[in-house]
């Protein structure tokens, strides 16, 4: 029964945000997916290079989101994604005639070593997965899907939080670094 009992929660639901909440979230959110978005559409897409992943769209949520997270400072933005991509690609290369066991490793592999380095960034799993999971364009990269997309991609929308988060005096952003 304790079991069960554990489930229904006890603690209230936090606060709604503030509209001057929501619109600098959309306002970091949007001008940090277009920095990322603009170089790979309008700089590297006829060179078959990427900058873009789908794992950076969860990123913006805790960076410019919910910036007072630990899950969402510069040292889990940056080691999280990285991290977990060299652990993607490895798993890719190792086990890519198994996908299904190569996609398992590579998630729980990186949950796992995102803990121990103290670097949790839940995209970070979703970045390990792609690595995985992703088309021949991702997978033609190799080791330099850690570089490009998601070390520069993630540095980017790092310094665009940097920039945004800390405009209104009510944001602060980073609450620590290391």
């Amino acid at each position: 029964m304790e079991y069960f009992r554990k489930m229904r929660g006890g603690a209230k639901s936090p606060p709604a945000p503030g509209l001057q909440e929501i619109a600098w979230s959309w306002l970091g959110a949007f001008l940090g997916i277009a920095a990322v978005a603009g170089i790979h559409y309008h700089l590297l897409a006829a060179s078959d290079l990427i900058l873009i992943i789908g794992s950076f769209g969860a990123s913006a949520v805790l960076i410019y989101g919910a910036t007072k997270s630990p899950l969402a400072q510069p040292r889990n933005l940056l080691g999280g994604h990285i991290l977990s991509a060299l652990i993607g690609v490895f798993c890719f290369q190792v086990f890519h005639g198994e996908t299904w066991l190569a996609a398992s490793l590579a998630v729980a592999t990186a949950i796992a070593v995102m803990h121990a380095t103290r670097t949790l960034h839940p995209p970070g799993g979703a970045t390990a997965l792609i690595a995985v999971i992703g088309g021949e364009q991702v997978h033609s990269l190799g080791y330099l899907y850690v570089l490009l997309p998601v070390a520069s991609g993630a540095a980017l929308m790092l310094i665009v939080a940097l920039l945004v988060n800390n405009i209104p005096r009510t944001r602060k952003y980073p609450e620590f670094w290391l």
